[in-house]
């Protein structure tokens, strides 16, 4: 079985993207990641633009975070675009807070099943990224759990963030055990030791990465994806220190 690769969540570097699009997938480049998950859009390029400058830099696209609201209202236009882009993997990165009730959760599985079959339908693969959010319980477990049971596994697939699961006070080796198989996309980020337990750079923090990979490959993992929602200081240069944790891991 092949081993993960790494990809950037262009999300952790959203600020500098604003102010130079092209310019900032060039430094990502040069650092030495070989792919990035895309977030908020694109730059204003369109697909064959993209994929272009893409190639340029030897880079290939590791996923595509998409709102929920965009896939109900816009997903044969998101589905195109990603497929021309040469991306097939579609994510559903959260919810909106008003969304997060027990009659939602109910019948999102149904939401997702069919945004899930869609992509399918055209060779695409459809996703569910967690924040802790989903880890309150109804029905004696957990939203999460609730989500991944009544959806179908061909449909629906599981993006691991193995940081909130550890908010959410889960052991993220073990919760990605539990869903062996159905985890293509890892999410990597770490956390901070102090009593605000925030967000840093992979390898910098509290969380055993050792376990989470070994349950990550045992569970057929292709990808290995560094996301920090906010950094301290450059967010290139904390994309940089991850990146190294990496390699000195022997994960690129």
């Amino acid at each position: 079985m092949a081993a993960p690769r790494v990809a950037l969540q262009l999300y952790t570097v959203r600020d500098d993207l604003a102010r130079d699009y092209a310019g900032t997938l060039c430094a990502v480049a040069a650092l030495g990641y070989p792919a990035v998950q895309f977030a908020l859009g694109y730059g204003g390029m369109d697909a064959a633009a993209l994929r272009s400058l893409l190639d340029d830099l030897g880079m290939a696209v590791a996923g595509n975070h998409i709102i929920l609201e965009r896939l109900e209202s816009h997903l044969a236009e998101e589905i195109d675009f990603n497929l021309a882009l040469g991306n097939r993997d579609i994510i559903c990165p959260w919810l909106r807070p008003e969304l997060r009730t027990e009659g939602f959760y109910r019948s999102f599985p149904d939401i997702l099943n069919r945004i899930g079959r869609a992509c399918h339908e055209r060779g695409a693969r459809f996703h569910y990224h967690n924040h802790e959010f989903e880890f309150v319980r109804f029905d004696d477990q957990f939203a999460m759990d609730y989500l991944l049971q009544r959806t179908d596994p061909r449909y629906v697939l599981f993006e691991p963030d193995v940081y909130w699961l550890k908010v959410a006070g889960m052991e993220p080796a073990d919760y990605i055990r539990q869903y062996h198989g159905r985890c293509p996309y890892i999410h990597l980020k770490d956390m901070t030791g102090d009593h605000f337990a925030t967000y840093a750079e992979v390898g910098a923090g509290i969380i055993n990465f050792g376990p989470i990979f070994a349950a990550s490959e045992a569970g057929g993992a292709e990808w290995y994806v560094v996301e920090q929602d906010t950094c301290r200081g450059p967010a290139i240069e904390s994309v940089r220190i991850s990146l190294e944790s990496l390699r000195r891991w022997g994960k690129l």
